[in-house]
């Protein structure tokens, strides 16, 4: 079981990363329910006791067995096998098919390192999957599958039409795969959280993301978040692990992730800004004096300037080593992994105001961005 370690309230947060098993219950429901106005929607059932329905229908929360036949057959169970040997195991769901192939939008973190994987639909049929692209800022990798045996395309909704307090839920494979295909619910609990994620051993970055309530647990990664009309309105990724916590899971709004889809589908690497300097928090002090920068006691937050590229945007703007960036385009910055996060909202190209701290003085200069491999 892989983990990602994310930092939020100073408490740990840990992706949901998933182990592996076989086998689940099966339920019956009634064919016919009625709805809200009265009338009868036509309906059948298979043995997992989920309820079919078609696509157009508008539900409320009395209807959550059907919403949940609206997104039921478009999850999958994906298994990370490497050198031949399961390592991990998470979700997935399906956002398109077009001619043979279908495609799976899952997490990052499910996929990384796969040297083979194998993606089991809700009819117990296994496909093996190819990953198109991936992105471990984002978080979010494209998979394709042949499209033979796929039934059911995932309708894609908006966070941003969700309110705090909405009815959500989740389909997924968590713990292991003999849970595949659970579904749990609960509320949106809040929008635009602020969580910093470890990427690697060396690098932080900021995740802006949706909380919610309902269970998420280990192997729910990559799976749906969805409206209680079946709408996906998310890409389930974090949750909060302490032992006196319950109920804290996180999930990638979908317009968001919607945004690279045709990047990462291409396998296109994505294309970050440069600004052109090292950093570290000023929270970090024994380490910003080693490299011989002495800092006002009176700045708190912000980020530190270590080194500045030759030719960057920052060196063409005048910054330098023991500067103290505190903003960018207004917005104030507290550390590295914030300043990231706001500058990779831009393109290359683009011009920024950036905000320092230089001899007890601010400066506000306009820097332009540039790619990375310059």
């Amino acid at each position: 079981m892989r983990e990602r370690i994310v930092k939020f309230l100073g408490l740990l947060l840990v992706v949901v990363v998933a182990g592996a098993g076989g086998g689940y219950l099966t339920y019956t429901f009634l064919e016919d329910q009625i709805s809200e106005n009265n009338t009868i929607v036509e309906q059948t059932t298979n043995t997992t006791g989920v309820v079919k329905c078609s696509s157009d229908m508008k539900l409320d929360e009395t209807g959550i067995a059907t919403s949940v036949g609206k997104i039921y057959d478009a999850t999958v169970t994906i298994q990370n096998y490497q050198n031949g040997r399961l390592t991990s195991s998470g979700s997935g769901f399906i956002y398109k098919k077009e001619g043979e192939y279908a495609y799976v939008l899952t997490n990052h973190h499910v996929v990384e390192d796969a040297t083979k994987l194998l993606l089991t639909l809700s009819n117990d049929d296994q496909i093996e999957g190819e990953v198109l692209g991936s992105d471990p800022y984002l978080d979010l990798a494209v998979v394709r599958i042949s499209s033979e045996k796929v039934s059911l395309v995932a309708e894609i909704g908006t966070s941003d039409d969700s309110n705090i307090g909405d009815t959500v839920f989740t389909v997924g494979t968590p713990v292991g795969y003999e849970y595949r295909g659970s579904v749990t619910k609960g509320t949106l609990s809040g929008k635009n959280r602020m969580v910093t994620v470890s990427i690697n051993s060396t690098s932080d970055w900021v995740m802006n993301v949706l909380q919610v309530d309902a269970a998420i647990n280990p192997g729910n990664s990559g799976g749906p978040l969805l409206n209680a009309n079946g709408e996906v309105i998310g890409i389930n990724s974090l949750k909060l692990v302490e032992d006196q916590i319950e109920g804290m899971g996180f999930a990638i709004p979908i317009e968001y992730a919607m945004k690279y889809v045709d990047d990462l589908e291409a396998g296109r690497e994505l294309e970050r800004p440069f600004v052109g300097i090292s950093m570290l928090n000023v929270s970090d002090s024994y380490r910003v004096y080693q490299y011989g920068i002495r800092l006002d006691p009176e700045i708190e937050e912000g980020v530190v300037v270590t080194s500045v590229s030759t030719g960057s945007g920052a060196e063409k703007a005048g910054i330098k080593k023991g500067d103290v960036i505190t903003a960018v385009n207004g917005t104030s910055v507290s550390n590295a992994a914030y300043l990231k996060y706001l500058l990779y909202q831009h393109e290359v190209g683009d011009t920024i105001e950036i905000t320092y701290i230089r001899d007890q003085k601010q400066k506000t200069v306009e820097v332009t961005l540039t790619k990375l491999e310059d």
